[in-house]
């Protein structure tokens, strides 16, 4: 750092009004290089602390931010355990601000970690390690996350911090949906509602957990369920203008589609709330809706392919679409074959736009689904209906007489026994 500046109101005032960002950055280095540790001296520097962290952000300064963090040790011992901790996760959250600096954030929340433990500071590395944890379910190192967060929720029940076990348990049910353990995720999602319920949650942490409710309630094909926690959700994060509201509402639209309801989809887009949050995730989701309305495989693959980041790169819609079209192509295919008894794949092919081995691939599923009854001339390219043969009725009656009189002989040698005996 240059020459240390006295930690004054005066050095603030012109750290502010100075000519550029770099000149402001450096006269609040040199605030914070003032070796004296009165009060006052203390509560000038915590905000020079703020205001060049801010700066920091705004240049896109990660590493300095970084650098900021470790010099200020000093000061740490010279401040309260509460202001401390303040003071480090503010700078962690501007780092994040900061774009494609997830390795640096990882890197530095370790550091942080080990400092914390050296210094004895709970309460700070519980909520670095859960960050920690956090960044690395975002990286998919799902095993050193989960092995984090089973050390942490323990250490954190212990203590009963209902409010730091809601987010790490809502973080675990994230992770182990991630890795497909359905069971896993609902049952650390309980978890958190259960910990939710004792106390206070602010609102961007209710909307969460409805979040993850309806995810998890769509996975299991309540898609009615789903959609009202989404809406809770939507309107949590709407109020208080949370980017994750466009999420809530795309995940709402989806369920609307999947529940056949795709008409639904134009008015929610078109109300007031919807309005506000027009754009690609919107625009696809009605580019689906309308495919799924007029049946159109072709409509949907132009979907999927012109919206391709905001459905096919968001997991969790991807999976659902991936079904439902599925289920559309079963549903066309169905329709076209209904006149044949034999016909052509390439002949269906052609009427669906589809690629000949696509088409043979599925109807040859759908045979062994028994979604209809039929072959493949696979040497002929032919596929061939059969008939769907009625099961005589008098079969189901002569099994149920049959059973009847059973149970009428078993009755009649009980009461032989009993007049025997």
């Amino acid at each position: 750092m240059d020459t240390a500046l006295p930690a004054t109101t005066e050095s603030l005032t012109l750290a502010m009004e100075a000519s550029s960002a770099e000149e402001s950055i450096s006269i609040l280095q040199r605030v914070l290089a003032d070796p004296s540790s009165s009060p006052d001296t203390l509560r000038i520097k915590e905000q020079a602390i703020s205001n060049l962290t801010d700066l920091l952000k705004q240049e896109n300064k990660a590493e300095d931010l970084r650098i900021l963090l470790t010099q200020l040790r000093s000061y740490f011992s010279m401040i309260p355990k509460a202001k401390t901790a303040k003071i480090v996760r503010g700078i962690i959250d501007a780092v994040a601000k900061i774009p494609n600096t997830t390795e640096l954030q990882i890197s530095l929340c370790k550091e942080m970690v080990q400092w914390t433990r050296d210094e004895k500071r709970t309460f700070l590395r519980q909520r670095v390690e859960a960050r920690l944890a956090a960044l690395l379910v975002e990286i998919k190192e799902y095993s050193e996350a989960l092995s984090l967060l089973s050390g942490l929720i323990k250490e954190v029940r212990r203590l009963d911090d209902k409010l730091l076990l809601v987010d790490i348990e809502l973080l675990e049910s994230k992770l182990h949906f991630s890795l497909r353990n359905l069971p896993k995720a609902k049952a650390s999602l309980t978890a958190a509602r259960t910990a939710a319920n004792a106390i206070y949650v602010p609102p961007a942490q209710q909307g969460t957990i409805d979040l993850q409710s309806g995810i998890l309630h769509a996975e299991e094909k309540d898609y009615k369920t789903a959609y009202s926690y989404f809406y809770e959700a939507f309107e949590a994060f709407n109020t208080l203008e949370d980017p994750r509201a466009v999420y809530s509402l795309k995940y709402m639209l989806l369920c609307k589609v999947m529940v056949n309801q795709a008409d639904d989809v134009a008015g929610i887009i078109s109300s007031k709330a919807g309005l506000q949050y027009l754009g690609p995730d919107l625009d696809a989701m009605k580019a689906i809706a309308d495919a799924y309305s007029k049946r159109s495989l072709k409509l949907f693959e132009a979907s999927l392919e012109n919206f391709k980041a905001q459905l096919e790169e968001d997991p969790i819609v991807h999976r659902h679409l991936s079904s439902l079209y599925d289920t559309l192509l079963e549903q066309n295919l169905c329709r076209l074959i209904e006149p044949f008894s034999s016909v052509e794949i390439a002949h269906i092919a052609e009427l669906i736009e589809l690629p000949v081995d696509h088409v043979e691939r599925k109807l040859s599923q759908m045979i062994l689904d028994k979604k209809f009854a039929g072959t493949l001339d696979q040497g002929a390219g032919c596929l061939i209906i059969f008939d769907d043969l009625k099961t005589d009725a008098i079969y189901e009656a002569t099994l149920e007489t049959i059973s009847n009189v059973s149970k009428v002989v078993d009755s009649l040698f009980i009461r032989s026994a009993k007049i025997m005996a």
